[in-house]
Protein backbone atom coordinates (compact mmCIF):
# COMPACT_ATOMS: atom_id res chain seq x y z
CA UNK A 1 0.00 0.00 0.00
CA UNK A 2 2.43 2.48 0.68
CA UNK A 3 4.62 1.69 -2.29
CA UNK A 4 1.38 2.53 -4.53
CA UNK A 5 1.20 6.43 -2.26
CA UNK A 6 4.32 6.88 -3.56
CA UNK A 7 3.68 5.65 -6.95
CA UNK A 8 1.37 7.90 -6.88
CA UNK A 9 3.05 10.71 -5.68
CA UNK A 10 5.93 10.24 -8.22
CA UNK A 11 3.36 10.17 -11.16
CA UNK A 12 1.36 13.51 -9.83
CA UNK A 13 5.06 15.11 -9.62
CA UNK A 14 5.78 14.11 -13.15
CA UNK A 15 2.41 15.38 -14.22
CA UNK A 16 3.17 18.82 -12.54
CA UNK A 17 6.20 18.89 -13.54
CA UNK A 18 4.81 18.73 -17.52
CA UNK A 19 2.32 20.77 -17.00
CA UNK A 20 4.70 23.57 -15.91
CA UNK A 21 7.15 22.87 -18.59
CA UNK A 22 3.72 23.60 -20.56
CA UNK A 23 3.07 27.05 -18.90
CA UNK A 24 6.74 28.77 -19.44
CA UNK A 25 5.74 28.95 -23.47
CA UNK A 26 4.82 32.57 -24.32
CA UNK A 27 1.82 34.41 -25.00
CA UNK A 28 0.68 36.99 -27.24
CA UNK A 29 0.23 40.61 -26.01
CA UNK A 30 -1.81 43.56 -27.04
CA UNK A 31 0.68 46.55 -27.69
CA UNK A 32 -0.29 50.07 -27.71
CA UNK A 33 3.31 51.77 -29.00
CA UNK A 34 3.82 55.13 -27.89
CA UNK A 35 7.72 54.36 -27.61
CA UNK A 36 8.52 55.51 -31.72
CA UNK A 37 9.81 52.20 -32.02
CA UNK A 38 12.11 52.17 -29.12
CA UNK A 39 11.12 49.13 -28.14
CA UNK A 40 10.45 46.36 -30.09
CA UNK A 41 10.46 42.52 -30.45
CA UNK A 42 7.72 42.45 -27.51
CA UNK A 43 6.87 38.63 -25.76
CA UNK A 44 5.33 37.69 -22.86
CA UNK A 45 6.53 34.45 -20.58
CA UNK A 46 6.14 33.03 -18.04
CA UNK A 47 9.35 31.64 -16.14
CA UNK A 48 9.93 29.97 -12.43
CA UNK A 49 10.38 32.37 -9.58
CA UNK A 50 9.93 29.95 -6.24
CA UNK A 51 10.54 26.56 -5.72
CA UNK A 52 9.56 24.30 -2.16
CA UNK A 53 10.69 20.83 -2.12
CA UNK A 54 8.25 18.21 -0.37
CA UNK A 55 9.35 14.82 0.50
CA UNK A 56 8.92 13.45 -2.57
CA UNK A 57 8.46 16.26 -5.02
CA UNK A 58 8.81 20.05 -5.49
CA UNK A 59 6.02 22.65 -6.77
CA UNK A 60 7.18 25.66 -8.48
CA UNK A 61 6.06 29.25 -9.02
CA UNK A 62 5.10 30.84 -12.02
CA UNK A 63 4.97 34.04 -12.96
CA UNK A 64 4.64 36.79 -16.30
CA UNK A 65 7.89 38.90 -17.78
CA UNK A 66 7.89 40.97 -20.61
CA UNK A 67 10.64 40.46 -22.66
CA UNK A 68 12.18 42.80 -25.96
CA UNK A 69 14.73 45.15 -26.72
CA UNK A 70 15.20 48.94 -26.40
CA UNK A 71 16.94 49.99 -29.27
CA UNK A 72 18.38 53.57 -30.42
CA UNK A 73 21.35 54.56 -33.28
CA UNK A 74 25.43 56.02 -32.68
CA UNK A 75 26.80 58.56 -34.44
CA UNK A 76 29.53 60.83 -34.87
CA UNK A 77 28.70 64.99 -34.94
CA UNK A 78 28.60 64.15 -38.69
CA UNK A 79 25.76 62.03 -38.39
CA UNK A 80 27.88 58.78 -39.71
CA UNK A 81 27.12 55.51 -37.71
CA UNK A 82 29.97 54.36 -36.06
CA UNK A 83 30.23 50.26 -34.96
CA UNK A 84 31.16 48.73 -31.86
CA UNK A 85 29.92 50.70 -28.92
CA UNK A 86 28.30 49.28 -25.89
CA UNK A 87 25.41 50.54 -24.79
CA UNK A 88 24.61 49.24 -21.19
CA UNK A 89 21.24 49.39 -19.12
CA UNK A 90 20.79 49.36 -15.20
CA UNK A 91 18.03 49.30 -13.29
CA UNK A 92 17.52 52.12 -10.59
CA UNK A 93 16.42 51.34 -7.12
CA UNK A 94 12.71 51.90 -6.54
CA UNK A 95 11.89 50.22 -9.78
CA UNK A 96 8.22 48.21 -9.69
CA UNK A 97 9.83 44.38 -8.54
CA UNK A 98 7.65 41.05 -7.63
CA UNK A 99 7.35 41.04 -3.85
CA UNK A 100 7.78 37.83 -2.79
CA UNK A 101 6.93 37.82 0.46
CA UNK A 102 3.23 39.23 -0.73
CA UNK A 103 3.09 36.62 -3.55
CA UNK A 104 3.83 33.45 -1.79
CA UNK A 105 0.77 31.16 -0.20
CA UNK A 106 0.99 30.55 3.68
CA UNK A 107 2.04 27.02 2.99
CA UNK A 108 5.23 27.92 1.37
CA UNK A 109 7.27 30.67 3.26
CA UNK A 110 10.17 28.23 3.22
CA UNK A 111 10.04 28.12 -0.67
CA UNK A 112 13.46 29.26 -2.77
CA UNK A 113 12.52 32.59 -4.63
CA UNK A 114 13.93 34.74 -6.84
CA UNK A 115 12.75 37.32 -9.10
CA UNK A 116 15.68 39.26 -11.35
CA UNK A 117 15.89 42.62 -13.65
CA UNK A 118 17.57 41.62 -16.45
CA UNK A 119 19.47 43.81 -18.64
CA UNK A 120 21.82 42.67 -21.31
CA UNK A 121 23.78 45.06 -23.04
CA UNK A 122 23.75 45.81 -26.43
CA UNK A 123 26.35 46.56 -29.06
CA UNK A 124 26.23 49.01 -32.23
CA UNK A 125 26.85 47.18 -35.35
CA UNK A 126 28.30 48.35 -39.12
CA UNK A 127 24.87 50.90 -39.44
CA UNK A 128 25.25 52.27 -35.68
CA UNK A 129 21.67 50.38 -34.06
CA UNK A 130 22.46 48.67 -31.13
CA UNK A 131 20.11 46.90 -29.17
CA UNK A 132 19.58 46.13 -25.30
CA UNK A 133 17.70 43.17 -24.15
CA UNK A 134 15.52 43.29 -21.39
CA UNK A 135 13.57 40.67 -19.53
CA UNK A 136 11.16 42.28 -16.90
CA UNK A 137 8.41 41.34 -14.49
CA UNK A 138 4.82 42.09 -14.63
CA UNK A 139 3.24 42.93 -11.06
CA UNK A 140 -0.40 43.66 -10.36
CA UNK A 141 -0.51 43.47 -14.93
CA UNK A 142 2.14 46.41 -14.97
CA UNK A 143 5.43 46.54 -16.14
CA UNK A 144 7.14 49.99 -14.46
CA UNK A 145 10.84 50.05 -14.47
CA UNK A 146 12.99 53.11 -14.30
CA UNK A 147 16.87 52.83 -15.30
CA UNK A 148 19.79 54.13 -16.79
CA UNK A 149 21.30 53.91 -19.83
CA UNK A 150 25.34 53.74 -20.31
CA UNK A 151 26.93 54.59 -23.69
CA UNK A 152 30.48 53.07 -23.87
CA UNK A 153 31.01 52.72 -20.38
CA UNK A 154 34.56 51.57 -20.63
CA UNK A 155 35.91 54.24 -23.12
CA UNK A 156 38.44 55.64 -20.37
CA UNK A 157 39.84 52.16 -20.32
CA UNK A 158 39.94 51.93 -23.51
CA UNK A 159 42.04 55.12 -24.05
CA UNK A 160 44.87 53.83 -21.60
CA UNK A 161 45.03 50.76 -23.09
CA UNK A 162 44.69 51.43 -26.82
CA UNK A 163 45.84 55.47 -27.10
CA UNK A 164 42.87 55.68 -28.99
CA UNK A 165 38.81 55.30 -28.36
CA UNK A 166 35.55 56.82 -28.58
CA UNK A 167 34.55 59.07 -26.06
CA UNK A 168 30.57 59.45 -25.65
CA UNK A 169 29.43 63.11 -25.59
CA UNK A 170 26.37 62.21 -23.48
CA UNK A 171 27.93 59.47 -20.93
CA UNK A 172 24.52 58.05 -19.75
CA UNK A 173 20.75 58.84 -19.96
CA UNK A 174 17.83 58.18 -17.40
CA UNK A 175 14.68 55.91 -18.49
CA UNK A 176 11.26 54.60 -17.76
CA UNK A 177 9.38 51.41 -19.24
CA UNK A 178 5.95 51.39 -18.54
CA UNK A 179 3.40 48.49 -19.82
CA UNK A 180 -0.44 47.92 -18.79
CA UNK A 181 -1.17 44.62 -20.06
CA UNK A 182 -5.02 45.72 -20.07
CA UNK A 183 -4.88 48.76 -21.87
CA UNK A 184 -1.85 47.83 -24.19
CA UNK A 185 -0.10 50.91 -23.66
CA UNK A 186 3.29 50.70 -23.85
CA UNK A 187 5.56 53.93 -22.92
CA UNK A 188 9.13 54.11 -23.20
CA UNK A 189 10.12 57.64 -21.59
CA UNK A 190 14.08 59.34 -21.40
CA UNK A 191 15.33 61.75 -18.97
CA UNK A 192 16.42 65.12 -19.92
CA UNK A 193 19.46 64.82 -22.60
CA UNK A 194 21.63 67.84 -23.63
CA UNK A 195 21.33 69.49 -26.68
CA UNK A 196 24.96 70.22 -28.14
CA UNK A 197 25.30 73.95 -30.54
CA UNK A 198 27.82 75.03 -31.85
CA UNK A 199 28.44 79.20 -32.85
CA UNK A 200 28.26 79.85 -36.64
CA UNK A 201 29.05 83.04 -38.61
CA UNK A 202 30.52 86.39 -37.80
CA UNK A 203 28.23 87.82 -35.63
CA UNK A 204 27.87 91.76 -34.86
CA UNK A 205 27.79 93.69 -31.18
CA UNK A 206 27.64 90.95 -28.50
CA UNK A 207 26.79 88.00 -31.30
CA UNK A 208 30.70 88.81 -31.95
CA UNK A 209 31.68 87.00 -28.46
CA UNK A 210 29.12 83.88 -28.48
CA UNK A 211 30.41 81.26 -26.93
CA UNK A 212 31.14 77.79 -27.62
CA UNK A 213 32.76 75.54 -29.59
CA UNK A 214 33.23 73.47 -32.91
CA UNK A 215 32.65 70.35 -33.48
CA UNK A 216 36.55 68.18 -33.18
CA UNK A 217 38.19 68.69 -36.85
CA UNK A 218 40.56 65.62 -36.92
CA UNK A 219 41.47 65.90 -40.57
CA UNK A 220 42.59 69.52 -39.69
CA UNK A 221 44.33 68.47 -37.04
CA UNK A 222 46.30 65.45 -38.84
CA UNK A 223 47.80 68.11 -41.39
CA UNK A 224 48.43 71.22 -39.73
CA UNK A 225 52.43 69.77 -39.00
CA UNK A 226 52.67 69.41 -42.64
CA UNK A 227 51.34 72.65 -43.42
CA UNK A 228 53.22 74.53 -40.47
CA UNK A 229 56.70 72.46 -42.02
CA UNK A 230 55.83 73.91 -45.03
CA UNK A 231 55.49 77.27 -44.04
CA UNK A 232 58.59 76.86 -41.91
CA UNK A 233 60.56 75.80 -44.75
CA UNK A 234 59.48 79.24 -46.79
CA UNK A 235 60.05 81.33 -44.02
CA UNK A 236 62.42 84.57 -43.79
CA UNK A 237 65.47 84.98 -41.38
CA UNK A 238 64.38 86.25 -38.38
CA UNK A 239 65.85 89.79 -37.78
CA UNK A 240 68.49 88.75 -35.26
CA UNK A 241 69.56 85.55 -37.68
CA UNK A 242 73.29 86.77 -39.27
CA UNK A 243 73.81 88.32 -42.18
CA UNK A 244 73.41 86.27 -45.49
CA UNK A 245 76.78 87.70 -46.95
CA UNK A 246 78.24 86.09 -44.11
CA UNK A 247 79.21 82.63 -45.97
CA UNK A 248 81.37 84.88 -48.39
CA UNK A 249 83.41 85.51 -46.09
CA UNK A 250 83.09 89.18 -46.16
Amino acid sequence: MKNKKIAGVLILSIVSSFFSSCLSSTKALKVVDYTDKRVTDLILTKRVIGKRDWLFFSTTKMSLFLEGNIQGTVTDYYGNPIEGITVKAVAEAGSKEVNMEDNLNPAEESAVSFVNLTFTPGLSDSQGLYKVKFSLPVVDKEVDVRGKLIYNPGWEQQKLNLGKTYEPQLKQSSFRIYYNMDTGFLAFGEGVRPVIVQPVGEGQGRMKTLPGANPPAQKTQETAPANETKSNNNAQPAAGEDDIFKAFNF
